[in-house]
């Protein structure tokens, strides 16, 4: 038995049950994506789920549920059989990556979660500009952005590298640990509160599994070495699944990523601070901080008060952003022109046959 709080349930989802009053309904939250079915919670135990023919149909890109999830079933579910899942609840956070491919589509990693954790070792996979990366996602997800460096047995100047971090990153904590020593992690595991969900995020072999391990006191998750040269390691974690800690809280463990593409500009403001402000002085409001007369930012980096560097970083995350929207606006173009050209040409066979039958 689970205390629906105890798994994150809180009034955003409630009142959205509240439009279901008059049929009985089963709220459980998603907890790992099999093939073909889900492995859901609920206030009654655990057990196995599959979408309702009409979920099953919608292939809109946030049509079926993912790990974090809230839905609605038919019947409890339980060892004996495999409840329907009727709804799938508005989510409250969702952390979001460009997929893999070229059709510009957003792909959900981590929904409604309260706070995630980019894990970036202090080895080889060490990159303060993907850490800022990751950080704009977050921001933009509605969940609090942590940051968790990561092996600092292994690394002589973790403490540079930290300060270095904290400065990239204002407002957001740095945590500096070792799973193997258990340094740091006490820390970790205070953020992480009864009801509440935290997301790990990373590269492979960052040590996401390792620290899931540290925090639940036995090695239940999978690990692999890195390699020397270049601190990557294999996919060890293939799929994203929600972990219930000792004592409360809940962790929602993902594979390795290798790249992280914006869907949008969302969060770039929140991450750089510094940069918005000093933009909002520019003379021109859609100013590029290029050649344009008047630019604030251009000052500033000239006069030494912002890093060259940190301004390219934001451009290049501008740039990548647009592009990705120009493409799904494409994309969305596109697939509305062939539903009307199917609906063209079903209201033409209708009119032959209607002709045929007169």
């Amino acid at each position: 038995m689970n205390e629906l709080s105890d798994l994150g349930f809180g009034p955003f989802f409630e009142r959205q049950l509240q439009t279901l009053k008059g049929r009985e309904e089963i709220p459980a939250r998603v907890a790992a994506e099999h093939r073909g079915g889900y492995e859901v919670w609920s206030e009654a135990g655990s057990g196995t789920g599959r979408l309702a023919g009409r979920l099953r149909l919608d292939d809109g890109e946030s049509g079926a549920p993912g790990v974090g999830d809230w839905v609605v079933l038919d019947k409890a579910p339980a060892p004996v059989h495999t409840a329907v899942i009727e709804r799938v609840l508005a989510r409250r956070t969702v952390f979001t990556r460009a997929a893999a491919g070229r059709q510009a589509v957003a792909q959900a990693i981590a929904a409604n979660v309260d706070l995630v954790f980019v894990v970036c070792g202090l080895d080889a996979d060490f990159n303060p500009r993907r850490i800022e990366r990751y950080v704009a996602r977050i921001w933009a997800s509605g969940a609090q952005p942590a940051v968790i460096l990561s092996k600092s047995d292994l690394c002589e100047s973790a403490s540079a590298r930290l300060d270095e971090v904290v400065c990239r990153v204002p407002g957001v904590e740095v945590h500096l640990t070792s799973a193997l020593r258990s340094d740091g992690v006490a820390a970790v595991r205070a953020r992480i509160g009864r009801g509440a969900t935290a997301a790990f995020v990373g590269s492979s072999g960052a040590g996401k599994s390792t620290l899931v391990n540290a925090l639940l006191g036995e090695e239940r998750m999978a690990t692999g070495a890195v390699r020397a040269r270049d601190g990557r390691g294999r996919h060890v974690t293939t799929r994203r699944q929600l972990i219930l800690l000792p004592g409360g809280g809940l962790v929602l463990d993902t594979p390795g990523m290798r790249e992280l593409a914006l869907v949008d500009d969302d969060g770039l403001d929140a991450l750089f601070g510094d940069v918005a402000e000093l933009a909002s002085r520019c003379r021109f409001r859609d100013c590029r901080h290029d050649t344009e007369p008047g630019c604030a930012v251009k000052a500033a980096v000239a006069a030494g008060e912002l890093d060259a560097d940190r301004l390219e970083h934001v451009r290049q995350l501008q740039r990548e952003a647009a592009a990705f929207e120009l493409r799904h606006d494409e994309r969305a173009r596109r697939q509305k022109e062939r539903a009307w050209g199917q609906l063209s040409d079903e209201v033409a066979q209708l009119r032959r046959w209607k002709g045929g039958k007169e």
